[in-house]
């Protein structure tokens, strides 16, 4: 058996109340996970082109306020 098939077998094994708690510390983890990832994407310019649309779309009043 795998990782991830371990991990899937001590989830179901969980208490209601172990199941919250891994389930509010793994929404953390992911979300740390993602700033990361976000981070990296940033610093390595993989952005700047949507950022740039961004700027040229609200110069010609081309967005729509939330």
């Amino acid at each position: 058996m795998g990782k991830v098939e371990n991990l899937e077998h001590e989830v179901r094994a969980l208490s209601p109340e172990e199941l919250a708690r891994f389930r509010a510390w793994f929404l953390e983890f992911d979300w740390a996970a993602w700033d990361r990832q976000i981070e990296r994407d940033v610093r390595a310019g993989k952005l700047d082109a949507l950022a740039e649309k961004a700027l040229r779309d609200r110069a010609f009043g081309k967005i729509t306020p939330l």
